[in-house]
């Protein structure tokens, strides 16, 4: 069998594969250093291009499986790749702890005053009687319970919050005080004190958090993405920030990465915007090699593949 295998690290994804497998080595930009037309298995790597997706699809018309690392992977449903008669499956579930980790810390720097006391040490200012809360009893909202909002919900739980959550398909979780429909949680809306994105993109949720949500929200609720810039409708969190409809914003992800200089996003009142870094960790790697490996000696043995993209869906 033939793969085709990301330079990034084909080196420690070889010596766990059987003996008489081949391997055509690819870069970033999608130059391969071998024959490819009869490779059966494409692994791709973080940051791939389309353009670099599309050179590979051309070199290798009998691919029949693709591994992408990327929990989302909306990006790489173009005609071109839906022509194909492919198996896509994903990197759900590795990076879900990093995130969590992030998102309480969105959380504990906007409870805790975090920016206002980092500022105030630089300015060798000493003030107190900030209105710092505790996350005991505060309503958390995850928009999108898969597997990054359960491990959200873990590590909110452990700090005593309500947390409710959202999911096309409703059932009890662990973690969670309540799971509604995919589109009950509006009516949630009025009660949440934090507001998690963790939704794919699909066309449903493009510009799901639109002017309607934000003005449905009390004015102390706090909003944090860290699912795909496009599940937001900037301009409205624009102008919700502005005008004070809610107390604040944390950005990991936005519409048009990486954010240009002149973005009037770097300048709205309390947004807090990070480089969609919110997933990174030196275990994510790890996690990626031991879930693809997984995945081929299940694709060898005929067995179901896990994280199955459903391409139509978009996730």
């Amino acid at each position: 069998m033939k793969l085709i295998l990301p330079i990034e690290v084909a080196a420690e994804i070889e010596p766990h594969l059987p003996s008489d497998t081949k391997i055509v080595l690819v870069d970033s930009d999608g130059n391969l250093d071998n024959d490819a037309h009869d490779a059966e298995v494409y692994l791709s790597w973080f940051f791939l291009k389309l353009t670099s997706l599309h050179q590979v699809l051309a070199a290798a018309p009998t691919l029949r499986w693709h591994h992408a690392p990327n929990a989302g992977v909306n990006h790489f449903l173009t005609p071109a790749y839906l022509e194909r008669d492919l198996i896509l499956t994903n990197g759900a579930g590795v990076h879900g702890i990093p995130i969590a980790e992030f998102v309480i810390a969105y959380i504990l720097s906007h409870a805790k005053h975090l920016p206002q006391l980092h500022a105030l040490q630089a300015e060798r200012h000493w003030k107190r009687h900030f209105p710092i809360q505790e996350l005991t009893d505060a309503t958390l909202l995850i928009i999108g319970a898969g597997g990054i909002g359960q491990e959200i919900a873990a590590r909110a739980k452990a700090f005593n919050m309500r947390i409710f959550g959202s999911r096309c398909h409703p059932q009890e979780l662990p973690n969670f005080d309540k799971i509604v429909g995919a589109d009950e949680w509006r009516s949630l809306l009025p009660e949440v004190d934090y507001v998690v994105i963790a939704t794919p993109l699909t066309r449903e949720t493009k510009g799901l958090i639109d002017e309607t949500v934000l003005r449905s929200l009390p004015p102390h609720a706090y909003l944090i993405n860290i699912a795909r810039g496009a599940v937001v409708d900037e301009p409205a969190l624009i102008k919700a920030l502005t005008e004070g409809w809610i107390a604040g914003a944390a950005l990991d992800t936005v519409i048009g990465e990486p954010l240009s200089s002149d973005s009037p996003l770097w300048s709205v009142p309390n947004l807090f915007i990070t480089p969609h870094c919110s997933g990174h960790s030196p275990r994510v790697k790890q996690r990626s090699i031991e879930l693809f490996l997984d995945n081929f000696q299940r694709y060898q043995a005929g067995q179901p593949l896990r994280n199955v993209v459903d391409k139509q869906a978009g996730y």
